[in-house]
């Protein structure tokens, strides 16, 4: 009986030391293999549209306006006359150029005809070469000062049509900078058109994603008054800040669009790609105090690797600090500790 007993608990501590091999069985995990990729986030701003042409006219002579034809808002065709100036002074002034041209025409006429005379003198050897050399001065400077004239006697008239204001391109005035009766000098802007066969949209980006925006990069764009949408390009960036918002401006090329007009608002969604980003499941993130640590699985055992979040999305995190070929534990990260060894399910 006694030994019948004995066999019994040596069978029992043999199954006992079974069930303790069997707990310390190295726990299975899910695990992910690294690839770097290029993670991409979408970014909403705000735009207006404009025109991609906005020309600032004005007078390329003093004056004072006498008309006004066009207001804000008018839509004009190229060649349309816009403003005129009072052309009294400047009519003047032409026929003071064109008498100047008369009158050394007639000093240039007499000079060849002095010149002439001496040169058939000087042939008969009657008057010396000195003689003939002072008529052939005279000569020439007549010839430029009648030049200097006809110069003169062209500008005052190009000067007359400077009178009047022309639109060079179809489009609609944007600002009225000027009124009937003001006495505006040459270069004041007077008038501002925007041409209408070209629109863009212009938004403003904060200094801190300006980084991930490029020439070329499509935009989507959606008119909050039409919801209309359609796909636009950015084709220029500002290469400063403006110095109070410390945002850059982005022009974005529109293609034609029907119903769209100048100042409407509109969407503008960029895609924005963060470069040697992993993207890595929320549970692949195991934490110890304000570290974010993943376990990463070499040879069989795990070891831990502090990492840097760079962006959470809604159910997946983007993570720098691995290199592709790394091996994480992306389940059962909370019951592992440094050196365990484990088992792989892919």
């Amino acid at each position: 009986m006694k030994k019948f007993l004995a066999v019994i608990a040596v069978s029992f501590l043999l199954t006992g030391c079974n069930d303790e091999v069997a707990v310390q069985k190295p726990p299975l995990v899910k695990v992910q293999k690294i690839a770097v990729t290029n993670a991409a986030s979408e970014e909403n701003y705000s735009g207006t549209v404009r025109g991609r042409y906005e020309t600032n006219l004005s007078f390329q002579v003093s004056g004072k306006i006498i008309s006004r034809n066009v207001q804000t808002g008018s839509r004009v065709n190229a060649g349309e006359v816009l403003m005129t100036l009072d052309p009294k002074d400047i009519v003047e002034q032409s026929r003071s150029a064109e008498a100047q041209v008369a009158s050394t025409r007639a000093q240039l006429q007499l000079a060849k005809t002095n010149l002439d005379r001496y040169s058939e003198l000087f042939k008969a050897d009657a008057i010396a070469a000195a003689v003939l050399d002072q008529y052939k001065t005279q000569y020439d400077a007549a010839q430029a000062a009648y030049n200097a004239a006809v110069a003169q006697a062209r500008q005052s008239q190009n000067a007359l049509e400077y009178t009047t204001l022309t639109a060079n391109a179809d489009g609609v005035i944007s600002a009225v900078n000027a009124e009937v009766g003001q006495v505006i000098s040459a270069g004041q802007s007077v008038l501002t058109l925007v041409q209408t066969n070209e629109l863009e949209v212009a938004v403003d980006i904060p200094e801190n994603k300006i980084s991930a925006v490029q020439i070329g990069q499509p935009c989507a764009i959606t008119f909050w008054a039409t919801n209309d949408s359609v796909s636009g390009t950015i084709r220029e960036i500002s290469p400063m800040a403006d110095s109070t918002a410390r945002t850059f401006t982005v022009k974005i090329s529109l293609p034609d669009v029907p119903n769209i007009q100048l100042g409407m608002t509109a969407n503008v969604a960029m895609r924005e790609f963060s470069p040697s980003v992993i993207i890595l499941p929320l549970s692949a993130i195991y934490q110890t105090g304000d570290a974010a640590k993943v376990w990463l699985v070499e040879g069989g055992k795990v070891s831990l690797k502090q990492i840097d979040i760079a962006a959470f999305d809604e159910n997946s995190v983007q993570v720098r600090g691995l290199k592709a070929g790394d091996v994480v534990v992306v389940a059962g990260v909370n019951k592992l500790h440094n050196g365990q060894a484990v088992r792989i399910r892919n």
